[in-house]
Parts: structure tokens; sequence; C-alpha cells
């Protein structure tokens, strides 16, 4: 593979999962909100269905070009997608930045962790 297939191929691979892990962590945010008193408000169970659709969506594309990379193993995929949507349902939720240092670490740690057992495991 040459360096412009493999930059494009990157960026690819980065958009989509970018945009995948953004949209389904404006989903969960939307989810999050949807019950008030026992019953649905339709409004944010709409802008949950219709952020889920399209971060599926772009996950689907980010599979795709992950596969032409060499990322086949699901773990793998499935990692790079929960990196961004949990980063994202943090900052969406605004609470991230005021956990103590302590917890941001812990919860880097995590990450980091989840990505040594999968490369560890073989995936």
């Amino acid at each position: 593979m040459n360096a412009e297939i493999d930059l494009r191929l990157s960026v690819l691979v980065a958009a989509f999962t970018i945009a995948s892990g953004v949209f389904d962590a404006l989903a969960f945010t939307h989810a999050a909100a949807m019950w008030k008193e026992g019953r649905v408000v339709w409004p944010e169970a709409g802008k949950s269905c219709g952020s889920f659709l399209l971060g599926m969506t772009a996950y689907w594309g980010a599979v795709r070009y992950l596969g032409e990379a060499g990322v086949v193993f699901a773990e793998l995929q499935t990692l790079l997608w929960f990196a961004v949507t949990i980063v994202g349902v943090a900052l969406l939720g605004g609470r991230f930045l005021h956990w103590q240092p302590t917890e941001q670490v812990v919860a880097l740690a995590v990450m980091v962790g989840l990505g040594w057992l999968i490369s560890r495991t073989g995936a």
C-alpha cells in the first residue's frame, strides 16, 4: 500500500469512527432525557432514534474501512467506537470535566486497559 492510500484509509477510518461515536453519544444523551414523570418525551425520543440511526450507518462505514485496513476483529472495531462514544457522552454531559483528576485518570486507564486486553487476547 502506498502512502496516499494509507492516508486516505486513515482519514476515512477516523472520520467514520468519530462520526459514529459522536452520533451514538448524542443518542445516549437524548435517551437519558426521553422519560419525564413516567411519560415519553417524544422530541427527545426522536432525537435519540435519529442519532442512533446516523451512528449505526457511520459505524458500518467505519467497519468497511477498518476491514480494508486489516482491522477485522469485532472487538477492536468496537473498542475504537466505544472510546469515541464514551468520551462523547462524558463531554456532552459536561460532567467529565468536573470529575476529580483521579477519576479522569482512572477512566483513561480503563480505556487503555481495554485496548491492552483486546491486543493481548489476539483480537
